[in-house]
């Protein structure tokens, strides 16, 4: 799975590459792997991405009007900086998000496809996602020596 170094750094490499760009198109190769049903995929096309954030291991896209794409890569998903409208060639491809300067292709190499796309409409849908927890990144040691010593209750 990759992990959160991993996931911050696809988010610094994305930024460099999408935001302000519009999201001219969503293609999607597995039924699998959109997991929201309530508005369309379609609804993303041509907004503007304003910002990328990380939600636990997920990266979230945040479009204009307050639209967000949430990426969950698992086990064996990658993501792939490819051309303009980048062929999604085999079952291992299961999305690409094209842009007007390439295409983010989404891919998992094994049989069971476990990624997910979730679409949200408003950042506190999106927060729903938010597994909790401390913080790594952003902790100070104070905290994180309280969390690591706490005691759980049942």
């Amino acid at each position: 799975m990759p992990e959160l170094p991993d996931i911050v750094s696809y988010i610094s490499a994305l930024e460099l590459r999408i935001v302000g760009q519009p999201l001219e198109r969503v293609r999607i190769n597995s039924a699998f792997l959109l997991r929201t049903a309530q508005t369309p995929i379609t609804s993303v096309e041509g907004r503007i991405v304003r910002e990328l954030r990380r939600v636990g291991k997920r990266i979230a896209i945040g479009l204009e009007d307050d639209f967000w794409l949430a990426l969950h890569l698992m086990i064996a998903g990658r993501l792939h900086w490819r051309g303009r409208e980048a062929k999604l060639a085999g079952r291992n491809h299961l999305a690409a998000f094209d842009f007007p300067n390439g295409s983010l292709v989404l891919t998992e190499a094994g049989t069971k496809h476990r990624a997910s796309l979730h679409l949200f409409v408003g950042g506190e849908n999106l927060r729903s996602l938010d597994p909790g927890g401390i913080d790594v990144f952003t902790s100070d040691l104070n905290s994180f020596r309280a969390t690591l010593t706490a005691e759980t209750t049942p």
